[in-house]
């Protein structure tokens, strides 16, 4: 049997539900393709959008002080973003972390709209559709992140 043929390996109860459906090449360059995709989003929080915010960037602190959030504000918002990058990285936070992103993107368009009227404001807008992809298809995975939550939960009572 080739490995296109064989069917997933699955260690947890949620990937449990799909071991017999066979591994194709096409799902394997999908899953491949997702991954990347992740990588570069977390990257893109992490590095591009969180860095800026949280070394108080000149082209961060304008925008905040626009708002009259500060630097507290910025800071705050930072934060979320490296953690969100991070988290989008890591397989069992990884649909949690698209689904937080997408909130904060909500902000941001509602803000971009609202007050700073800038030429980025369907930029969130934009972001959002990678995330909502990655939340679905690794909807598994908040399964998984579930089942860990409770089994340890279960183990202190």
């Amino acid at each position: 049997m080739s490995e296109s043929t064989l069917p997933a390996a699955t260690s947890t109860p949620a990937a449990a539900t799909s071991a017999s459906a066979a591994v194709t090449p096409r799902s394997r360059r999908a899953r491949i393709g997702l991954t990347v995709l992740q990588v570069v989003l977390g990257l893109f929080y992490a590095i591009a959008s969180a860095l800026p915010k949280l070394i108080a960037h000149p082209s961060a602190t304008e925008g905040f002080d626009k708002l009259g959030w500060g630097h507290t504000g910025m800071y705050i918002i930072g934060a979320l973003e490296l953690a969100g990058g991070i988290a989008l990285m890591i397989p069992l936070l990884d649909s949690v972390a698209a689904v937080a992103l997408m909130a904060l993107m909500v902000g941001a368009f509602i803000v971009n709209v609202t007050v700073i009227h800038g030429p980025g404001t369907v930029t969130p807008l934009i972001l959002m559709v990678p995330l909502a992809l990655i939340a679905w298809a690794r909807r598994g995975h908040t399964t998984d992140l579930l089942h860990l939550v409770r089994r340890r939960v279960g183990q202190r009572a």
